[in-house]
């Protein structure tokens, strides 16, 4: 790639970031109310997101070999316990990583 398509993939990049990012408030004025299908994937979608991660996460487990999914296992029950205690969403993901990091590099 050279030095000009650099510049313009990035500037394409930063102008793709900024619309998504300044879209919703030129289409959804302060002066009428948000409507209804907006407010509710508002609240529907985060729990969707984290359903997806979670599949993701654990889409290829073995849990007829090696560990038997033990890591995955106790690491989503770290992140369940954090979430149920702190309600901090940065602290439960970051907690169960490092755990899950630390079961397979020192003890699986």
């Amino acid at each position: 790639m050279t030095l000009e398509q650099r510049i313009i993939t990035i500037g394409l990049c930063a102008l793709g970031t900024m619309a998504t990012r300044f879209l919703p408030f030129l289409v959804f004025s302060s002066k009428r109310p948000t409507p209804r299908y907006i407010q509710y994937l508002g609240k529907a979608l985060p729990s969707a997101v984290f359903g997806m991660l979670v599949v993701y996460c654990l889409k290829n487990v073995e849990i007829f070999g090696g560990s038997h999914g033990l890591p995955e296992l106790i690491a989503v029950c770290v992140v369940a316990v954090l979430h149920l205690w702190r309600r901090q969403m940065l602290l439960s993901i970051a907690g169960g990583t490092v755990c899950y990091m630390v079961l397979v590099q020192m003890v699986f």
